[in-house]
């Protein structure tokens, strides 16, 4: 029940950065923050989400959680809306300095991280595709290869 409380918190200013976020995002342009600072504040929310809900499914793909189909589908459908978040936060101008444990590889090679944050939407978006049979046995390949590849880009695009 905590950890359920805690993400609804995070959930609701999720949805208040993204409240800035949309109409940009329909624009294309990055003027939604006002400045690097809140960039990387947005992305660091996104990625906390993904956390919760990746861990979530870890733990039940690990047996230390019950498996619930519709609750795995949930954090699997809300991994895939996330994916697709967090690069804008570092595409903005600045957004290389401050607050962050991003690697300077991320500016240095942009082209390989937009590569591997596709990588992670794919991922996600199969993983999303493989909860709906509501068995673990049908999820747990399209999870750990969904956990692999964020490790990757952990490895190569940030600081611990």
């Amino acid at each position: 029940m905590k950890l359920q409380l805690k993400q609804l918190a995070a959930t609701f200013g999720l949805i208040g950065c993204l409240g800035m976020a949309a109409p940009a995002a329909v624009a294309g342009t990055d003027a939604h923050f006002k400045d690097a600072d809140e960039a990387i504040e947005y992305r660091q929310a996104v990625f906390t989400l993904v956390k919760a809900h990746v861990g979530v499914m870890g733990a039940m793909v690990k047996g230390k959680m019950d498996y619930d189909a519709a609750e795995f589908a949930y954090r699997a459908e809300s991994l895939k809306a996330l994916s697709n978040m967090p690069l804008e936060g570092f595409t903005y101008p600045g957004s290389d300095k401050g607050d962050t444990k991003a690697k300077a590889a991320v500016w240095k090679d942009m082209d390989g991280f937009k590569a591997k944050m596709e990588k992670f939407q794919s991922d996600s978006e199969a993983l999303a595709e493989a909860a709906k049979a509501g068995s673990l046995d049908a999820a747990k390949p399209a999870f750990i290869t969904t956990v692999k590849n964020c490790k990757a880009c952990h490895k190569d695009y940030k600081n611990k």
